[in-house]
């Protein structure tokens, strides 16, 4: 699925490096498990939310399939 250079921009604008998420659903295998949380490192170009995840992987967040929460500080 690809998506659109204002939806990427969005995504940037709101997932901001440093930001604190929580996984709500990851359709994967190799899937941290829900509630997970995580560190985000940013966004590429293609909308995938880069995070480490606190149990050591990195598994991207793929836009409109996975989902993650904001921790408000």
């Amino acid at each position: 699925m690809m998506i659109s250079e204002k939806t990427v921009t969005m995504l940037k604008e709101k997932y901001k490096p440093g930001m604190r998420v929580r996984l709500v659903k990851m359709d994967d295998v190799q899937a941290p498990p829900i509630g997970t949380e995580g560190t985000v490192r940013g966004v590429d170009d293609i909308g995938s939310i880069l995070v480490s995840w606190d149990t050591g992987s990195s598994l991207n967040v793929v836009y409109g399939e996975d989902e993650v929460e904001v921790i408000e500080k």
